[in-house]
């Protein structure tokens, strides 16, 4: 027979907003018992790839309350524990000289948009009938090692079982039957599951079907030039790309929109294929044609999308024991604790 084991919450998936949302739980009950499972290490899935770049903009007034909410968190959470990888960082806004008041509908109060005449970097060249705007509240974390932190401050207090994949999902009156890849029985009374571009996963997939997610390819260049100590992020707001100073690491990062969707993230190829290069290095040198010269490599995975857009918070089942938190779309660690908020709110609404 199999061993059966019992917990209040678990938590399914490691990455920074399964993290988060352990964190908020317990900030909520700190008596609460939660396990959070992983089918690889804590931080090991879309989080290792994380561009970890957060500005405070929302295409929707949903996403702009919710970046709001996460803004206030993340500059809590770095003043309390200042060794955290969280690093302020500045920002400008590249757009059509007309796109002032679209930008103020977009970007949040706290962001102080300001017309500015300069370039924002050497590196960036302003296309004629384009303009700059400085702005405030924008930051870089590390974010594999900002949620492998979050997990060792968890650790006293929250189970972690890592390598240990959810092989099913069984709601019923009791609670939520988890079978895992041990062998053992795990029961608990609330599943929340938070499993990044893994929507398709058998033990789930039936489950996650009616919320309509999808996946969808993710890619960025690595730029090989090293940022200057004052280069910011550049956002490029009509083509939906960013750069980033990457100084850590001693180089840029320029990430846009890839268009390929419904891709496996036990598939998707990690290679650069020539085609994206192409299309990012076309957007890249309208504005920087130097860095643009300079794509030789980059970093390919996928993430789950809601076509309504905005992240998903969801219960699945009608008594609400079973709850989907994700799709976030490529901003998990820029929504991570607004996400994790409105978890922990449900699970509270629907609580035995």
């Amino acid at each position: 027979m199999s061993p059966t084991h019992n917990t209040r919450i678990a938590v399914i998936g490691a990455g920074v907003i399964g993290c988060m949302i352990a964190r908020e739980i317990l900030a909520a009950d700190p008596g609460a018992e939660v396990t959070v499972l992983d089918r690889d290490l804590v931080s090991s899935g879309a989080t290792r790839r994380s561009a970890g770049l957060h500005f405070p903009r929302g295409v929707t007034p949903a996403v702009r309350a919710m970046a709001s909410e996460s803004q206030r968190y993340y500059a809590q959470l770095a003043a309390h524990r200042p060794g955290l990888p969280i690093h302020p960082l500045g920002m400008t806004v590249v757009a059509p000289e007309s796109a002032g008041r679209r930008l103020e509908e977009v970007y949040l109060p706290e962001s102080n948009l300001r017309r500015v005449d300069d370039a924002p970097s050497g590196a960036v060249t302003l296309p004629e009938g384009t303009a700059a705007w400085a702005g405030d509240g924008c930051q870089f974390a590390d974010v594999p090692a900002l949620t492998q932190a979050l997990a060792a401050e968890l650790r006293p207090r929250v189970e972690f079982r890592e390598g240990v994949t959810v092989t099913g999902v069984e709601p019923d009156t009791e609670g939520v039957r988890l079978t895992l890849c041990t062998g053992d029985v795990l029961t608990a009374r609330q599943v929340v599951l938070a499993p990044g571009p893994w929507l398709a996963h058998p033990a789930w997939r039936d489950l996650v079907a009616p919320l309509g997610a999808r996946v969808k390819k993710i890619v960025a260049l690595h730029i090989e030039d090293v940022p200057s100590d004052g280069d910011g992020a550049v956002l490029f707001h009509d083509e939906d790309a960013f750069l980033l100073p990457y100084r850590a690491r001693g180089h840029w990062l320029f990430s846009y929109t890839c268009s390929e969707w419904d891709v496996d993230p036990d598939t998707v190829d990690p290679g650069l294929t020539p085609a994206n290069r192409a299309e990012a290095v076309e957007i890249l040198a309208r504005y920087a044609p130097r860095l643009a010269d300079r794509c030789r490599s980059g970093r390919v995975f996928c993430d789950a999308y809601n076509p309504g857009g905005g992240p998903l918070v969801r219960t699945l089942t009608d008594d609400g024991r079973l709850l989907f938190a994700g799709a976030a779309g490529g901003s998990g660690y820029r929504l991570a604790p607004a996400i994790a908020a409105e978890t922990v709110r449900l699970l509270s609404k629907h609580a035995a």
